[in-house]
């Protein structure tokens, strides 16, 4: 099995694509139902990133049709604990947002049960808000003899909370397939000072089949205590070179002593709601093979941009983005936004503007340029899905990259340019650098684009449009496994 990112909805990918008993560790950090709007914060002009968000998703769920057929999936599957669960939580909660998010996890989960390996875990991520909800249902479709571990993730954070305490850490549940036999490396933390002297410095081992510890025999060794389950890993700060602007980013730390326990070099993890890429980052830092799955291409295409900037070299596969015109078609039909935001990632610009109607000001993305030793410009974006196309189009892009004082302005094009256009990008004139004179209004089509062909943008400067992962030191193949 090869790496690969899968662009689309999870429980499709996971029932089309994913082989039963094929995953050895499972991570997911599913939305909480917070009822919050999530922003995907980017470097703007100035290298702030306060300007330059866009909503990535909405942490919202409704009960509806989908929800509906979800409940219904759980009700006619084999897991009758499951769905006798299922139907109780419906009689207590209602057809409410809470119980549409429950649903919509239940029959997720059992799909996920039925990847995952013998051998295999799963950990699954939340907070407070719905956790006590999600152990319950770990509990119906893992089986309660199968639940391992509750992880208690501690980190410090200012924080404001009205008579109550300050929540300051998140829940990880650790479940297995089966009671016995799954995968786990027993990890190590510098014991107390009251357990170095009660072992008197020897090395605490534990004997994973009766639970005994027993001090190491070898007096030389480093004392250290058998890992507990509660981790202090500090969050990531706003400045720290490993933030990419997504907005529940976790630390890289946290990943890879979750892959370090419960897999080993060459075993398959799966993240189905992979977001900005932190588990599978640290599955191919940590030689595992890896699946990640995201419903939004703007995950995606950060993903790809962040493996590439941390392992350079590395090879793997992206499936469900669009491959030819009928699918990027296809794509435009269904939704118009995620078609912008992969369109804008073909010329390595950020998306802009979010899904609010006329937020984008006319512009669908944006990339930044050099054109001296100390000097950024701008290219502004424009992204048109539909068949009909016209000068106008040419005009207000003309206008959009007047206003916000740009140096060059990209239409991209599904259908083919009229002569009109093509004229009135002409007359628009160049821009001027020391390097190079470039068109300052360009047409570009998808067409041109699946055939390699690029805009003209003079050295565009990646650094300033995009967080960029640090380069990993590794002397790992980044091929393929």
């Amino acid at each position: 099995m090869g790496n690969s990112l899968y662009y689309g909805d999870n429980l499709s990918i996971l029932r089309e694509s994913i082989q039963s008993e094929s995953v050895d560790l499972i991570y997911l950090d599913p939305p909480f139902n917070s009822q919050a709007n999530y922003n995907v914060l980017f470097k703007g002009a100035s290298g702030n990133s306060a300007d330059a968000q866009i909503e990535a998703f909405k942490d919202t769920w409704h009960w509806g049709e989908e929800a509906e057929s979800a409940f219904s999936e759980v009700l006619g599957s084999a897991n009758t604990q499951a769905a006798e669960l299922l139907r109780a939580l419906r009689l207590f909660l209602g057809e409410n947002d809470v119980m549409a998010y429950l649903a919509m996890m239940a029959v997720r989960l059992l799909e996920l049960h039925r990847v995952l390996k013998p051998t295999g875990s799963l950990y699954l991520h939340c907070d407070p808000t719905a956790g006590h909800y999600l152990k319950i249902l770990l509990d119906a479709v893992f089986g309660a003899r199968n639940y391992k571990n509750e992880i208690i993730w501690c980190y410090r954070k200012w924080s404001v909370a009205a008579g109550q305490f300050v929540r300051n850490h998140d829940d990880i549940h650790l479940v297995t397939k089966l009671p016995k036999g799954a995968t786990f490396n027993v990890l190590y933390t510098d014991p107390s000072k009251g357990t170095m002297k009660r072992w008197k410095g020897h090395k605490q081992q534990a004997d994973m089949e009766d639970g005994i510890r027993k001090a190491s025999s070898l007096a030389d060794e480093k004392a250290q205590s058998p890992m507990p389950d509660w981790w202090e890993i500090s969050i990531i700060n706003p400045n720290a070179a490993e933030r990419l602007g997504y907005p529940t980013q976790k630390p890289l730390a946290l990943l890879e002593r979750i892959i370090s326990a419960s897999s080993n070099e060459g075993d398959v993890v799966l993240d189905p709601f992979c977001g900005c890429g932190t588990t599978v980052h640290a599955a191919h830092k940590l030689n595992r093979q890896w699946i990640g799955i995201d419903i939004t291409h703007l995950a995606i295409s950060l993903i790809e941009r962040r493996l590439k900037d941390a392992f350079p070299g590395i090879a793997f596969d992206v499936y469900g983005t669009p491959q030819d015109l009928a699918s990027a078609q296809d794509l435009a039909r269904r939704d118009k936004y995620q078609f912008q935001w992969w369109a804008v990632s073909l010329v390595e610009a950020r998306p802009y503007g979010g899904k609010k109607k006329g937020a984008d000001g006319g512009i669908d993305g944006i990339l930044f340029f050099r054109s001296g030793k100390d000097k950024t410009e701008k290219a502004l974006v424009s992204v048109k899905g539909g068949e009909n196309i016209g000068v106008g189009m040419i005009r207000d892009l003309i206008a959009v990259v007047e206003r916000e004082k740009a140096a060059v302005g990209v239409l991209i094009s599904l259908a083919f340019p009229t002569k009109p256009m093509e004229k009135e990008a002409a007359a628009a004139g160049f821009f001027e650098t020391p390097f190079e004179k470039v068109p300052r209004i360009q047409i570009i089509t998808l067409a041109e684009l699946f055939q390699g062909k690029r805009p003209r943008i003079p050295r565009i400067d990646s650094a300033a449009t995009f967080n960029a992962a640090a380069r990993e030191k590794t002397d790992r193949q980044t091929e393929m496994f």
